[in-house]
This record gives C-alpha cells, structure tokens and sequence, in this order.
C-alpha cells in the first residue's frame, strides 16, 4: 500500500511539473523500438532482457521529438545540464521541459572536471538544474576528458579522486534529498578504485562487453550499451540505455529514489 501511494505521489508531481497530463503516464513502460546502427553480440547477458529503456541526451540531439521517443520506448532519460564551474548544456532546458511533457522520466547530469573545486562544481549544477518533485536522481559522470582544451591532462591520483566526488556528492545529496547516481567507464573506474563507493548506485558505460565482463562483480542500476541507436523521433544516433530489473522493479525504484 505504502509503495503504490509513493507511486502515485511521483506521477502527480511530473504531471504538475510538466503542466498536464502525457501521452503515455510516467512509469507506464514500453518496450523498446529501437534499432542499433552497430549492434553488438553481449552473449547471455543481452540488453534486450530487460524491459526498462531509455536515452542520455546532449547537444549532440539538437532534435528530439519526445512524444514520438516516448511512444518508442524511451521510459527515461538523462540529460546533460553542466560541464566544470561554468559550462551548460545549450539544449538542456529545452530537452528538461519537452522530455517531461512527453511522460518520460528525466533526470539531470553533471560532466566533472579536475581543472574547478568539486564545490564550485556541486553549486553550478545545483544553480541550473531545478529541484523538481518526481524527477530521478543527480548523476555524477567521472570519466577521463581527452577534448577538454584546459583540463585533458589533468588526472590526479586515485585517492584525490575520491575525495573530490565524495565533496560533490555531499553537498547534491544534501540539497536534492537523494544520493546522486555514478557514472562511469571502465578504465576510469579501475584506475580510481570506485569500489570504495559502496551505497551509491552505478550507471555503466560498457558498449563492447557485457557489464559482468567489464565491470567484474560490480552491480548496476543503469547500463549504457551502444552510442549508436536509432529510435523515431530523434534525428541522428543517439546512446541506449538500460535499467536493471522488471517494469515492477521500475516503478517500486521511481517511489523509492525519484526527488520530493
């Protein structure tokens, strides 16, 4: 009785948030209709064995039409709002306000540089991304950046690495209600011992094998499986994304972790 009721406080504020009622409600799931340019043969471990799809958004998807991404399959998405201390997503308030139109469960992500204090970087995301009932966690993307025109070579050690995400995530915990979500890839989390970061969930980016093969013994909520997807609606490819458990599960994790 609890967990219903919790679910249908979360589906009230995204309906609130988004000035009426979508398409297709939030937590309704839809399988996907997706295709990859470039699929990929992850053995037992497929992507379509789970039930929960969804996308990350950027710049790079200067046209999206939600609804018809959503009638697809798209149930979620996150969506890049801030690079560093001072850099934000062109397209993010127009994905943030379209995606919640369309029903589809959005959250907001953070690109982390090593050039900027993680607590000028904790208050840049929290100074443009708008703390709104029934939105999904924080993310917190770690990743090494080689494009970056400042900051490419910059990688310090592993245990200032953990330092300055456990001060980030500290103040976006304390300000959204909600731990943030890790994002992550391979190599960075090898080379920075994230397994020290017990009682986070993880959102994994593993295109190549299937995360038990490049995350070993590592659970996971999301997994980032191909950069290469092709969904109608969204011109162009765009990264496909999975979440780990049943259409239950899905919506049993929107009341437990979606923002009050």
């Amino acid at each position: 009785m609890r967990l219903r009721h919790a679910f249908a406080a979360v589906v009230i504020a995204l309906l609130g948030a988004c000035g009426g009622p979508p398409a297709v409600p939030v937590g309704d799931v839809i399988a996907p209709d997706f295709r990859d340019r470039d699929p990929v043969d992850f053995g037992s471990q497929r992507p379509d064995r789970y039930a929960v799809h969804g996308i990350d958004a950027a710049r790079f998807q200067q046209s999206i039409d939600w609804r018809q991404a959503r009638q697809n399959g798209v149930n979620f998405a996150f969506i890049k709002a801030t690079e560093g201390g001072d850099l934000i997503d062109p397209m993010f308030e127009s994905h943030w306000r379209d995606a919640a139109s369309a029903g589809v469960a959005r959250g907001a992500y953070h690109f982390y540089y090593f050039c900027t204090s993680p607590e000028d970087q904790a208050r840049w995301f929290i100074r443009n991304v708008p703390k709104a009932a029934g939105t999904l966690p924080p993310v917190l993307d770690m990743e090494w950046n080689p494009f970056s025109p400042t900051c490419a070579h910059r990688r310090p050690p592993a245990d200032v690495v953990q330092d300055e995400m456990r001060r980030w995530l500290r103040i976006v915990t304390s300000h959204y209600g909600q731990r943030p979500i890790i994002y992550t890839t391979p190599r960075f989390y090898e080379e920075n011992r994230l397994t020290n970061f017990d009682g986070y969930e993880f959102w994994l980016r593993t295109t190549a094998k299937p995360p038990r093969e490049a995350f070993p013994g590592e659970s996971w909520r999301f997994w980032q499986y191909s950069a290469t997807g092709v969904i109608g609606g969204i011109e162009g490819e765009v990264d496909l994304n999975a979440f780990s458990g049943s259409a239950a599960d899905w919506r049993a994790w929107l009341a437990r972790r979606a923002l009050r």
